[in-house]
């Protein structure tokens, strides 16, 4: 076969594509376990951190088995209890979920057992900042009204502005802040211009990143919404 010819420089190229498609789907399928394992030791990270529980990669599993272990499952939104397994509560997709109404979504409830005998209710919550998706944990008291915790997390936002919502100083404000007033669902507002620091239902907004802080008040707000009956209970 000639090999300056276009035949020849046709199947060789298909050739190395297919090669090459091969060996990435090969390698792509090896990693894929890792990569789930990676997800998910992040995730429990995440949760754990929550209720001021600190880990690492090395010893998440075991400290999640401690404080959470089977004590996770899903609610409604009339606030019942569905019966899944546990591992199916955890592998729920929040980025799916948020794209339904609140009554047809499924609502994940970690239930953390701390060494004093509390127990602390950790809700996930996802929602959209600036440049992407915007996520976190909050945990509750067992009063299912008082935050004790939140930690949030973002995909794209920018560094310095929205990105702020994934620091300890942002953070530490939802603590001892409420969800209740009398009985009614008021979540917790992030608000532009700051509020005093007792103000039972809000938090400051970040400085400059407005857009973000929009969209972390709607995610709180909508996912309350959505846990509403269950903390009722």
């Amino acid at each position: 076969m000639d090999r300056q010819g276009n035949t020849y420089t046709f199947l060789y190229a298909s050739v190395m594509v297919i090669v090459v498609a091969t060996v990435l789907a090969f390698v792509a399928e090896a990693l894929n376990p890792i990569q789930k394992k990676n997800e998910e030791e992040a995730k429990m990270i995440d949760i754990l951190k929550s209720v001021n529980i600190e880990s690492t990669t090395a010893n998440v599993a075991e400290k999640y088995e401690q404080y959470i272990g089977e004590n996770v499952y899903i609610v409604n939104f009339e606030g019942e209890r569905q019966d899944v397994k546990p591992q199916a509560a955890f592998n729920i997709d929040l980025s799916k979920e948020v794209r339904k109404p609140l009554s047809d979504r499924q609502y994940p409830v970690f239930e953390c057992h701390l060494d004093n005998g509390e127990v602390k209710y950790i809700l996930p919550v996802r929602g959209k900042g600036l440049w992407g998706p915007i996520w976190g944990y909050v945990a509750l008291n067992d009063d299912k009204n008082t935050i004790f915790g939140a930690t949030f997390d973002h995909k794209g936002e920018t560094p310095g502005l929205g990105a702020e919502i994934s620091t300890d100083a942002f953070q530490q404000q939802f603590k001892g802040k409420t969800i209740f007033d009398n009985g009614d669902l008021v979540s917790v507002d992030v608000v532009k211009g700051g509020v005093p620091d007792d103000a039972p239902h809000g938090v400051d907004a970040i400085s400059g990143g407005t857009i973000t802080s929009q969209g972390l008040d709607a995610m709180l707000e909508d996912y309350f919404n959505g846990y509403e009956a269950f903390l009722k209970k």
